[in-house]
């Protein structure tokens, strides 16, 4: 449908044209937004200023950041008014943050003193927060009202809502004391009472709490809307799933990028240009720039060793890539468990003798293969015989590569860990540092037993 929109739009067949009018009511505001990132500054406006009002400000939303900003500079004063006053308003307060100064200025100005007061009331939550990210249009209701008086209210003032499938019960005070489904209002007698029917304590979240819990709070119990408390216990306003879902691919995106070593863009990659990919590339690639460095200086150190055994430096790249490698898999594990809720706190030890002994098993495996391949390989096939330097270089080889693979599940889990102990975001935890870290480690360890088994100094 989307396709066939443009393909209207490029006709230059504009306002007044029964045949656009008729597509745009039969689609859905997600892929009508889509439709203005490809569409020119021209053209995007003047099909902004063709959607029907009801649908006007939920199609904005959707939009991307860029071209929200080109819509915005170029509406008037009263088409902005009436827009950010139509919007829900935790999209109004994200659309202020997002903006310029000088649009933020001319935003607030046009809408209305309700809009703006609702706006300061959330962008005074601190970001990334449940009260940040709430929003304050919802129904309320009263425990002693009908059944037959709550739908009135719906049908009245439902409209101006994000959602009615889910209405919340306060007392006088504003204290949350129960929710109510329209399911439960529709299987309810008309002469019932809210109280009645109403199911009491429900899960919540304060205004302090983190978005984070807020998505565990949804993943946890299934609910398509959460309401939202302060200190006081008094309902402030409800986050929808919607929201939640966007915050939970916004964390998976940033957690995939720190683990890769990329600093996160706010723009989507095919918008985001050069220079900031190059910018939120460079300092992590300079950092294992650094590491590597360090590596190659190792390996210089132990030039003489390497000299008086040259087979040695053959398995240096195996060495250091199973131990990066394995690092790599219990850290990206352990990063997914915490932010699924599947580890608790205080068990860092427990977890750690889980992955001392499955390293021990995997080393040991890999081990006797690597043994076993340069008896075979290395002696009788290409030497002929097994030597007794061959034998300890298998040696060498076998115990360096069972150490690396338990210094890379240690650290695997160890450290995304004391990340989350210390505050830190566990992901920056993962493949690219501890690869580093066990390059060098890894090293040390196998030169260390070829000095000792091949007695080279």
């Amino acid at each position: 449908m989307k396709e066939t929109l443009l393909e209207l739009l490029e006709r230059e067949q504009w306002p007044g044209n029964a045949t656009i009018l008729a597509e745009i009511s039969d689609m859905d505001e997600v892929d009508i937004a889509s439709a203005f990132d490809d569409l020119d500054n021209q053209k995007d406006i003047r099909l902004f200023r063709l959607l029907p009002k009801n649908i006007a400000a939920d199609v904005f939303s959707y939009i991307v950041k860029d071209k929200q900003q080109e819509l915005l500079e170029t509406l008037s004063d009263r088409e902005q008014g009436a827009l950010i006053n139509d919007l829900f308003a935790d999209d109004a307060a994200d659309l202020i943050e997002e903006m310029p100064a000088k649009v933020v200025t001319k935003l607030l100005k046009n809408a209305n003193a309700e809009t703006r007061q609702n706006i300061n009331n959330l962008l005074k939550y601190p970001d990334g927060s449940a009260g940040s990210i709430m929003t304050v249009e919802y129904v309320r209701l009263k425990e002693n009202q009908q059944v037959s008086e709550v739908f009135d209210i719906i049908r009245q003032h439902g409209v101006d809502k994000e959602t009615i499938y889910t209405c919340y019960v306060v007392d006088a005070k504003r204290t949350l004391i129960g929710v109510v489904s329209v399911k439960d209002l529709l299987l309810a007698k008309p002469d019932a009472k809210i109280k009645d029917i109403m199911k009491e304590h429900p899960t919540s979240a304060h205004t302090t709490d983190s978005q984070e819990a807020v998505a565990d709070i949804f993943r946890k119990y299934g609910h398509i809307s959460i309401p939202v408390v302060d200190s006081e216990e008094k309902l402030v306003g409800i986050v929808t799933v919607d929201d939640v879902l966007q915050i939970i691919a916004e964390q998976h995106t940033e957690d995939i990028h720190r683990m890769a070593g990329v600093k996160t863009s706010e723009n989507p990659y095919i918008k985001t240009s050069v220079l900031r990919h190059s910018r939120n590339r460079i300092v992590w690639l300079f950092i294992l720039m650094v590491s590597a460095m360090v590596t190659g200086g190792i390996i210089s150190a132990f030039e003489t060793q390497l000299a008086a055994v040259p087979m040695l430096i053959a398995f240096i790249p195996m060495l250091m890539g199973t131990g990066g490698n394995a690092g790599s898999q219990t850290s990206t594990q352990i990063v997914r468990g915490m932010a699924l809720g599947e580890i608790p706190k205080g068990y860092v030890l427990k977890i750690w003798w889980k992955e001392i002994r499955v390293a021990l098993i995997i080393g040991v495996g890999l081990g006797i293969f690597n043994f076993l391949r340069i008896i075979l390989l290395e002696g009788l096939i290409l030497s002929g015989s097994v030597t007794g330097e061959i034998a300890k270089i298998a040696m060498v080889v076998t115990f360096s590569l069972c150490c690396t693979i338990v210094m890379a599940k240690s650290l695997g889990c160890l450290l995304p860990m004391l990340a989350k102990k210390l505050k830190f975001d566990p992901a920056i935890m993962a493949a690219p540092l501890i690869a580093s870290i066990l390059d060098t480690l890894s090293l040390l360890v196998y030169f260390g037993f070829a000095a000792m088994i091949l007695h080279i100094a």
